[in-house]
């Protein structure tokens, strides 16, 4: 073989060598692209939150008694005054109260949020958001009755013919509609806080939660709080919406909320107090 023929054979086999090593370096860049592609499918597939802070507010909050004349409520308290007291919690109520905050009740916006307790909230990179303007919704409620009782939130309606029950529901459809299964509300009094999940599904940030069977049965179980003889009890009410509910994700944004809340006593056999 001759030099310059050597020459050629030799600029040839680097000339190859080089080819191998773009390739090598094409399938590695190849492999990692894919890698994190799949890793970015595995987590957004099971991403809750949805990514925009763009809920709509509670379009509307009904509030009802369940009992007779012997359980009442105020979003102030009145002391034993009962005459200052009422059968239900109005939207204008509630308005009153928000004014303080220069708020009003169609100007909440739910945003996605977590709490384990139901009592301070945060967002999903774990900044703390504050009441009526935060993201949440906070107001109290004062209890009053002309008995002992245990007060249950309540999925009857208070009489035959009307819809004044406890739920959560929206006039979307479609993907929106899955927006009910959203939202928390819990009841702190006392040092101790209770969450309602409507549409209970699994557990999710360390929540204890409960639902409300229908037809409603009344049990140790859904008793929210005792109530004592003519003493007003406050009792502080948070309505959010909870980021990591399965169903919180973009198909629920804008969608919108009607949040009902019945409240009835019981004595201590859990049966209503006539």
């Amino acid at each position: 073989m001759t030099k310059e023929s050597m020459q050629t054979e030799e600029r040839k086999q680097k000339n190859k060598k080089f080819i191998g090593r773009i390739k090598g370096k094409v399938r590695l860049r190849t492999t990692v692209i894919i890698f994190f592609v799949a890793l970015f499918a595995v987590t957004t597939g099971t991403y809750a939150w949805f990514t925009l802070n763009t809920f709509s507010a509670v379009n509307n909050l009904e509030m009802t008694i369940g009992t007779g004349a012997q359980l009442l409520v105020s979003t102030e308290d009145h002391g034993d005054d009962l005459s200052k007291y009422s059968k239900v919690i109005t939207n204008e109520m509630i308005d009153d109260y928000l004014s303080k905050y220069d708020i009003k009740l169609s100007e909440v916006l739910l945003d996605p949020l977590t709490s384990d307790k139901g009592v301070e909230f945060f967002t999903q990179f774990g900044d703390k958001r504050s009441e009526n303007g935060g993201g949440f919704l906070e107001f109290p409620i004062y209890f009053i009755a002309t008995k002992d009782m245990y007060v249950h939130l309540s999925s009857d309606n208070t009489a035959r013919g009307k819809d004044d029950g406890s739920k959560v529901s929206t006039t979307d459809d479609g993907a929106k509609a899955d927006v009910v299964n959203c939202p928390r509300v819990s009841f702190e009094q006392g040092g101790s806080t209770k969450i309602w999940e409507p549409n209970k599904g699994a557990a999710v940030a360390g929540q204890s939660t409960f639902d409300l069977p229908s037809p409603m049965k009344y049990t140790d179980g859904t008793r929210l709080f005792k109530l004592d003889k003519m003493t007003p009890k406050r009792v502080m009410v948070r309505i959010w919406v909870e980021g990591e509910d399965p169903e919180c994700d973009d198909d629920v944004q804008d969608a919108h909320l009607k949040i009902q809340m019945c409240f009835m006593g019981t004595d201590e056999n859990n049966e209503a107090v006539a």
